[in-house]
Order: structure tokens, then sequence, then C-alpha cells
């Protein structure tokens, strides 16, 4: 069962839990879950006397009867531990490394160095430029990006003191309300995002929103799992921080 995840979260939810219990019923061998943005991952802690969603949907999603998932950058690695049976948490940081290698660096002639995710894109260091110091970044590549404000300061920020161009990177787009525009209208040049999540109407608003395809290794993970395959392949130049 392959569902993204659009606008209306619940609906999506409530389609795939009806979906998988249908097959259930139907006495189907095994049924796996292809969720790329898994929703509500933000809520996978205690907060005060709140409840832990991330861990109520893991629960129903086993109920309705799922025996395995694949999905994309969970906000955090420990959210597999909610799980009764296995998750497949595949990694978008090589395709965004590889969207650097091929579009970013083509555009300077500075030599860029780029170190096997360390700490993620933090490795991403133009040898020719110094820090800025005294600026506290976002993270330099995070799992979600949705409210904008906090980059679109800290982009002006870095244009004051002489960047030159200035790239915001995540796996997953959600870029809800305002946030097309706000980046249309700010300093940065491109908000470079995959395509886990449905964004195209964003992308109407805003043409910096750029994409980068991750249904390749989706449908890898797919044909591994239908076959019988080791997962270990997926997972060769990821490191135990990334």
């Amino acid at each position: 069962i392959i569902q993204t995840i659009p606008r209306d979260v619940n609906t999506a939810i409530m389609e795939m839990l009806v979906m998988a219990y249908a097959l259930k019923t139907s006495c189907a061998k095994n049924i796996i879950g292809v969720i790329p943005y898994f929703p509500y991952s933000k809520q996978c802690k205690m907060r005060k006397r709140g409840s832990i969603v991330c861990k109520l949907l893991a629960s129903m999603l086993a109920k309705a009867g799922l025996s395995h998932i694949i999905t994309m950058d969970l906000h955090q690695k420990e959210i597999q531990g909610f799980f009764s049976f296995p998750v497949d948490n595949l990694r978008a940081s090589p395709f965004l490394l590889q969207y650097i290698q091929e579009e970013v660096s083509k555009h300077y002639r500075q030599r860029w160095m780029i170190t096997s995710h360390q700490t993620k894109l933090n490795c991403l260091n133009l040898c020719t430029r110094t820090p800025f110091p005294g600026i506290e970044l976002p993270s330099t590549m995070d799992d979600i990006i949705d409210d904008v404000e906090d980059f679109v300061a800290a982009a002006e920020i870095l244009k004051e003191r002489g960047a030159y161009k200035i790239y915001i990177m995540a796996t997953h787009g959600l870029l809800s309300a305002d946030a097309p525009r706000l980046i249309e209208e700010s300093a940065i040049d491109e908000v470079v995002v995959t395509n886990t999540v449905p964004h195209e109407v964003q992308k109407l608003q805003c043409p910096k929103i750029k994409t980068v395809d991750v249904s390749m290794i989706l449908a890898e993970a797919i044909r591994r799992i239908h076959n019988g395959e080791s997962m270990a392949y997926l997972f060769r130049n990821i490191t135990v921080d990334d």
C-alpha cells in the first residue's frame, strides 16, 4: 500500500487503515505500507500530560494488519521502537548531496569539500569562505521544513554579511500556510526538498522551491522486500549519525 500524505492528513491515515484491514480480512500473507513521510512524527515524546500520537498511530497500523513499513527520514530514529513489526527508515541525504554536487557546485568556481555524511549536510564547507561568527542558523539539513520564518531571518543576516547564494535543504517539504510567499520574498535562492510530500501547488506559488526525486530508492526497497533480498545495499553509504 503506497500512501502519500496530502494536506488532509487524517483522511489519508484512515484510508490506509481501511485498506490494510481489508487486505488482512482477505488473508493477505504480508501487508507492507510505503509511507514516504510518516505523519505525526514530531509528536513522538511525552510533553507534560500530553499523548504520544506517533506511538498511537504505530499501534493502529499494526492492529489494522500491516506487517512492514517503508518510510524515509523519520523525525527521530527512535520512532522505529514504537512498532511491533519491521520498519525500513530510508535516507534522503545521498540524493540531496548529489543535488549539491550536480546543481549547486556548477555555479561556483571555488572548490567544494564534501566529507561522508559528517553531521549530515553540516559536512559541506566552501573552502574559500570563512564561517559567519555569531550567527545561530537552523539545522543545515532537517527532515521537515514547514515554518520558514527562522530560515528567512537567517538568510537576511547571511546576505548582509556577504553570502553569495543561500540554499535551504530538507527531506519533507510541508511548506504550509504562507511559506511559499515568505520564501519568494526572501533572500533565499532555493529551497530544495524531496518528493515525499506533494507540493505542486507550493511550487506554482514559488519558483524557488526545487524537488529532488527519491522514487528510485523507494521502488528498489519495494522490489527487494518482494523478492526477499537484503535491504543492506540501500544503507551502504549511511553512517550511524545520519
